[in-house]
């Protein structure tokens, strides 16, 4: 005033608003809300991923086991075989070997049963929830495939033995290599076996992804 310059307003009571605010706004991003905003799609976005892989990988082992099956129970030929020139006549069928049987059996239920789960998937994504709802189904779930799974590793085992033993004969004794004269027959088989293994594959990793379900939520 005794100067000529009029005196100076007071900003300090502008100033604080702002001060607050952008303490306010600090403290809200030191405490993690706009992150956890940001972040809170995430699970369901890497759930959604879950659930599309679970149902791939029911389909490819539904169209796995039906392709065993079907190269299984398709396994017979009528053909001759020679020893010491004698033709004899020879007949090859699936159901004459019980561990033939066991695999149509198996491949069969884990088709059914993929089908079965392939279908709630399916259902389940276009209703937009969760593949797996509970804690129970994926333990369900998780019991079922490791069953099936090992099912499918002792089906196709067994195949396996009898149909090296068809190719190669036995070898302490005359018989001959019955592959030869049953070629059809032994590649149906060992498509149908081919087949089993990676089923089991597939159910086998089913049940690490129930497992990584478990853990994560």
């Amino acid at each position: 005033m005794f100067n000529g310059h009029k005196p100076r307003q007071p900003e300090a009571g502008l100033q604080l608003p702002e001060t607050k605010v952008a303490a306010d706004h600090r403290g809200v991003t030191m405490n993690g809300s706009p992150e956890e905003a940001a972040a809170a799609p995430r699970p369901k976005g890497a759930r959604r991923n879950a659930d599309a892989m679970h149902v791939i990988l029911r389909a490819m082992c539904m169209a796995a086991s039906l392709t065993a099956f079907s190269f299984m129970v398709t396994a017979k030929q009528h053909s001759v075989l020679v020893i010491y020139g004698f033709q004899f006549p020879v007949h090859s069928k699936w159901s004459f070997s019980n561990s033939f049987e066991y695999l149509v059996g198996v491949s069969g239920a884990v088709a059914i049963h993929s089908f079965l789960q392939l279908l709630i998937c399916v259902l389940r994504l276009l209703s937009k929830s969760s593949v797996i709802p509970s804690r129970n189904y994926a333990w369900l779930m998780f019991a079922g495939d490791q069953v099936l799974a090992y099912a499918l590793m002792s089906a196709g085992s067994a195949a396996s033995g009898v149909t090296n033993l068809n190719r190669t004969g036995i070898r302490h004794t005359a018989l001959p290599n019955f592959c030869k004269p049953l070629h059809s027959f032994c590649d149906h088989v060992t498509v149908s076996i081919a087949f089993t293994f990676f089923s089991c594959i597939l159910l086998a990793t089913s049940v690490v992804l129930d497992v990584i379900w478990l853990a994560k939520y």
